[in-house]
């Protein structure tokens, strides 16, 4: 029989099951949305339930289809939206309130107290974050401030917190393993990076008892066994890493310097930094790429709120398109000089500005506008992002030759030639865009013994396409000073 390694891939909007082969190739997978919930101004909820559910639906009908047997599967990797925060009960397994979103804004008033009160430069150093409401920390305090009895519970030791990939493996082991791995502890803004530790000073900061914290594992390691009852046989759950780690992994990003950019719902760009925690001074973040054998290798990284997700609002907001696939055909056919700029802060922005306050625009619109324009605009608005991120690591000393993207997204040819004209770098495609769940899959297929090394690794990656810059130095600098031109506007608009 075959042997193949399951990789779960719980995205902001869907949740995926991927089989892949023992070569890192895709078999199948299994896609299913589930609903996004707004309850207030710059709130996103998930139902955990509805998380849960999806993922075992797309697991048992991706083993069903391939008629998968016990044995073949030679282990489970999980990836995961990160930051997203989720509290539940140790008896009775139920979560006491929806999922909080990575991308909710709840918490802003407390995280500029925060800033007032002078805590910035000691959470940066000790986590390597921005005080932010993005990450879990005080996203944790509020559930534990506003459910009723959930701070007694917790301080009586009888809830659990975790990100979206504890809460999966809680679920999948029936409550018998409560872990993360050290890429998705880095992003809670209570795990100290260079002690590879919960930091006691940020649990006493933020009033978290430590008794509802999961062990924090590498990014490959034996995480537990999945319960009989959800596919008829155990799997071994051998890799965990959160989605953008995952796709830094992925891309086989091994080497210091190397760098990726995913576009999924956010876009989040992470440059590898090898053993050193790098300490930026453009409101990057330092972050824990991966932990393997005990042995930490760093990224710094810059992080995007909306780029597939301005897609999926001119499809289901505006109604402008009816699939996301048509953002291609009608970029191409707009108006080149359009001089629209769409800047898609609907949930504020995200590095370099850190502006949790920052609302979206469309400027110069003008009565040749019309939808080609818009679609073309939202697509130019993630390319101008990505600039803005590269343009803050060059400063905080990093050459970028050359850029590794992935996602959904890159499947548009037209974004990836503008990518690289807005750029000014070549930008390379891989063969496999979905890198996220390959990257799990090639950690938990290292645990297992499928892979024998990051060499090996390596050696499987494959190129589909690149892209070189087909416009001058000086015509990419022009249309990058209006992007930024537009997001100064905005943003003393708002002050």
């Amino acid at each position: 029989m075959k042997s193949y390694i399951l990789a779960i891939d719980q995205g902001t909007t869907s949740s995926r099951a991927m089989l892949f082969d023992c070569l890192g190739n895709v078999v199948d997978s299994e896609q299913q949305e589930f609903p996004q919930y707004y309850p207030d101004n710059g709130w996103v909820e998930h139902t955990p339930e509805e998380i849960i559910a999806s993922v075992l639906s797309t697991c048992r009908k991706l083993l069903a289809k391939q008629h998968i047997q016990a044995g073949q599967i030679k282990s489970l990797g999980i990836t995961n939206q990160r930051e997203t925060t989720i509290v539940w009960d140790k008896t009775t397994h139920k979560p006491i309130y929806n999922a909080i979103v990575w991308q909710d804004r709840r918490t802003s008033s407390y995280c500029q107290q925060l800033v007032e009160q002078g805590w910035a430069e000691t959470i940066q150093q000790k986590t390597g974050l921005v005080i932010d409401p993005y990450f879990s920390a005080t996203k944790l305090k509020w559930l534990l401030d506003n459910v009723d009895g959930a701070r007694a519970k917790a301080e009586a030791g009888q809830l659990a917190f975790g990100t979206v990939d504890s809460f999966i493996l809680w679920q999948l082991t029936q409550g018998k393993s409560h872990y993360t791995d050290a890429t998705n502890a880095s992003r809670t803004m209570l795990f100290n990076i260079h002690q590879q530790a919960w930091d006691q000073e940020l649990l006493e900061l933020f009033d978290i008892p430590a008794s509802m914290l999961p062990q924090v594992l590498d990014s490959a390691a034996d995480f537990g066994c999945t319960s009989e009852q959800h596919f008829g046989f155990d799997i071994p759950i051998q890799g965990i890493a959160g989605d953008q780690q995952a796709a830094l992994f992925g891309q086989a990003c091994f080497e210091t310097g190397s760098v990726k950019s995913t576009y999924g719902t956010g876009c989040f760009v992470m440059v590898n930094t090898g053993d050193k925690a790098l300490k930026s001074n453009n409101k990057l973040l330092s972050t824990v790429a991966y932990r393997i054998n005990g042995q930490v290798t760093y990224a710094l990284e810059g992080s995007i709120f909306v780029a597939g997700a301005v897609i999926q609002w001119l499809r289901d907001g505006l109604e402008l398109i009816s699939k996301a696939s048509d953002s291609e055909r009608l970029a191409m056919e707009a108006n080149q000089d359009h001089g629209l700029t769409l800047i898609p802060a609907f949930t504020g922005l995200g590095a370099p500005y850190w502006d949790a306050d920052a609302r979206g625009a469309i400027l110069g619109i003008t009565r040749d506008t019309g939808i080609k324009e818009i679609v073309n605009a939202a697509l130019q608005s993630v390319c101008f992002q990505t600039k803005d991120l590269l343009m803050a690591m060059e400063k905080d000393g990093i050459d970028i030759k050359s850029l590794k993207v992935d996602g959904g997204m890159t499947n548009n040819q037209w974004l990836l030639q503008y990518l690289a004209n807005c750029l000014q770098v070549e930008v390379t495609q891989p063969v496999s865009a979905e890198t996220t769940a390959l990257g799990v899959a090639f950690l938990a297929g290292l645990q297992a013994g499928v892979f024998q090394s990051l060499s090996h690794i390596q050696s499987l990656w494959q190129a589909k396409a690149a892209f070189s810059p087909q416009i001058s130095q000086a015509d990419a600098n022009k249309r990058y000073h209006s992007w930024l031109d537009a997001v100064e506007r905005i943003r003393t608009e708002q002050t």
